[in-house]
């Protein structure tokens, strides 16, 4: 476990997710989960130390971060689009029925997974009082539409999720990708000059992996106009272009071919609807 500022924590062991917390005067705020309930039971044992949990912030629904979350008893909080998605989802999760290049695809079957709702949500921004503490949570939509930042301002933190993602390729499928260079761009700007910056994947990033990603936004938007009928083995070949530039393992390269395969698909069908629209 890594110490970002005083009582600000980042643990990257875990599969998947790179998770954060928050602490001030015997009390915890989480940032998102382990994808495995016994992952958040050792987790939040490293962390009685430092205070009690009393809150869980999803930074959006992505699987990997918030199945998790059925196995807490905290208060899950996230932002309105993310509780909407995940409140629709069936009780019952098989990763092999729509694998998409995530970790969580390898889960077989869980259940219960209506416990890992968020019970509170917001629509643009909520400011969550720890102790002496400020957590302000901004919606800033782009790798999923109710994607957030966790922001201390008084210690210039920042937790951005999978708004940076380099190490391995980007998860597109629910992606928007001219609200994430926005978010980008205000990103990269002089509010956050003295931030440390805090992602999901990678840990923690400087400011040029803010013009790297959106950099890559653009030439993944410049492969998505090449395609045409947006069928599989043509997202497929693209894809392949994309994962070129990566240093993975086998295993991994896999997993980045299904992700931007997919997601380079299920961007191609929401342009191609909306211009049908």
């Amino acid at each position: 476990m890594k110490t970002l500022a005083s009582g600000v924590y980042l643990e990257s062991r875990y599969p998947a997710v790179s998770l954060g917390a928050v602490a001030s005067e015997g009390s915890v705020l989480l940032i998102d989960t382990p994808l495995r309930t016994e992952d958040l039971r050792e987790w939040q044992g490293q962390l009685a130390d430092h205070g009690r949990p009393r809150h869980l912030v999803l930074l959006d629904h992505h699987p990997d971060r918030a199945l998790g979350a059925r196995g807490t008893e905290v208060t899950v909080i996230a932002q309105d689009q993310t509780r909407l998605v995940m409140s629709n989802w069936p009780d019952t999760f098989k990763g092999s029925a729509r694998p998409f290049g995530a970790e969580a695809d390898k889960i077989k079957r869980i259940t219960g997974v209506a416990k890992a709702v968020p019970e509170l949500s917001f629509s643009d921004e909520l400011l969550i009082h720890l102790g002496k503490r400020v957590i302000v949570l901004w919606h800033r939509p782009g790798p999923m539409p109710g994607s957030i930042w966790a922001l201390l301002p008084e210690l210039h933190v920042v937790f951005i999720g999978d708004m940076v993602m380099l190490e391995e390729p980007p998860f597109l499928a629910e992606a928007d990708l001219e609200r994430w260079r926005e978010a980008l761009t205000e990103l990269s700007g002089s509010k956050f000059k003295e931030y440390t910056l805090v992602t999901s994947r990678d840990g923690v990033v400087d400011r040029a992996a803010v013009h790297s990603m959106s950099r890559l936004l653009g030439k993944i938007e410049d492969r998505l106009g090449k395609l045409r009928g947006g069928g599989e083995a043509e997202a497929s070949a693209l894809a392949a272009q994309l994962l070129k530039g990566y240093k993975l393992t086998t295993a991994r390269r896999e997993a980045g071919q299904l992700r931007l395969t997919v997601g380079l698909q299920r961007l191609h069908a929401r342009r191609s609807s909306a211009a049908g629209d």
